[in-house]
């Protein structure tokens, strides 16, 4: 049997298009995008021309309603993926869909039942790309027990992009536009959750600092409600203690970080560098770099992984009940900030 053709539109075409989606869609026989939908029609036009998309369109109806698409890449800001998701959902489209699921649990539950509603059609997260690298290679240290139980496991993402009080408004500060999602905190926990498991109890605490900041695009000033520094704590599943750390105000800081703390060892993983330093409880005197074994580096895939799951039935990673997971995680946070208490997992 001939592999089903896949013909894409996509609804906000931004720069992880140009990083990865575009070159990852290349490289898939019989595969094209056939039509772009942007929220400035120029920005779409010069999409268009540089990747020889054929239609530039003027809304998200004129993209999932075309009878030449079966499927649906979208890329606009979380406020956007609950409603998309569902007209696409409903059109017979398959729909893939930017690492922050939605604004919110509620949203993200209406996008889980509805996929279940179309178990003929494939429905797809956008995988974190930060600890791709080394996720097999943690995990089946993990799986092994070469950490022995785990005991603390660490994020530490610290940015300064923020500090200047003079830094425009972004998309990230806004709360109608990402609603709970603060900075790359549930891109994190989404990878997380496959590595050691979810979180039992959340406790948060976070600040904003500059509470007001000019909006680039009308040159209002805008009330920022997002914090720009977060740390969250609480006990995993599997017993183990938590601490995840993340800034958007922090001068010269080092990348992220991750560790984890076992009772038989230590595993250090360099976010940026891909690097990873472990230490072994009774035989090491330090730390040392080691090496991801080449089998267990985990590879970008994802544009090839959804064609696969539209063409063979292939299961898709993450995909929407992955993403109620961390969304959970995600709600639970912005309950513990809003009324200064743990909140345990998972929510009602």
């Amino acid at each position: 049997m001939a592999a089903i053709p896949i013909r894409i539109g996509i609804i906000g075409a931004g720069g992880i298009f140009k990083r990865r989606h575009f070159p990852g869609l290349a490289k898939i026989d019989d595969c094209q995008v056939v039509a772009v939908h942007n929220r400035r029609r120029e920005s779409a036009e010069a999409v268009a021309r540089e990747y020889g998309i054929p239609h530039v369109v003027d809304s998200p109806e004129a993209v999932y309603t075309r009878d030449d698409i079966n499927a649906v890449f979208i890329g606009t800001y979380p406020n956007l993926h609950r409603d998309l998701t569902l007209a696409a959902l409903e059109h017979g489209k398959h729909v893939f869909c930017q690492a922050r699921m939605a604004r919110n649990l509620a949203e993200a539950r209406d996008m889980a039942a509805a996929a279940k509603q179309h178990p003929d059609l494939v429905t797809q997260i956008c995988i974190g790309p930060r600890i791709l690298a080394v996720e097999p290679f943690l995990k089946k240290l993990i799986a092994d027990g070469e950490l022995g139980e785990l005991r603390l496991v660490r994020l530490t993402a610290l940015l300064g992009d923020a500090l200047d009080p003079e830094t425009p408004m972004h998309w990230r500060f806004d709360k109608e536009l990402s609603g709970n999602q603060i900075m790359s905190m549930g891109i994190y926990v989404e990878e997380f959750n496959r590595i050691y498991g979810p979180a039992r109890t959340v406790s948060a605490a976070g600040k904003v600092f500059t509470t007001r900041r000019k909006d680039a695009a009308t040159g209002e000033m805008r009330n920022v409600e997002i914090p720009e520094t977060v740390c969250i704590t609480g006990e995993l599943e599997n017993g183990a203690h938590y601490v995840y750390n993340l800034s958007s105000v922090s001068a010269f800081a080092p990348g992220p970080l991750i560790e984890v703390y076992g009772t038989r060892g230590t595993f250090v993983y360099e976010v940026e560098s891909q690097t990873v330093r472990m230490g072994r409880v009774g035989s090491d005197e330090a730390l040392a770099e080691v090496p991801i074994p080449k089998e267990l580096r985990g590879e970008w895939s994802v544009e090839a992984d959804f064609a696969s799951a539209i063409r063979n039935g292939t299961p898709v990673v993450p995909d929407f009940e992955e993403g109620l997971r961390y969304m959970q995680f995600v709600e639970a946070v912005a309950v513990s900030l809003a009324e200064g208490r743990q909140v345990r997992l998972p929510l009602p």
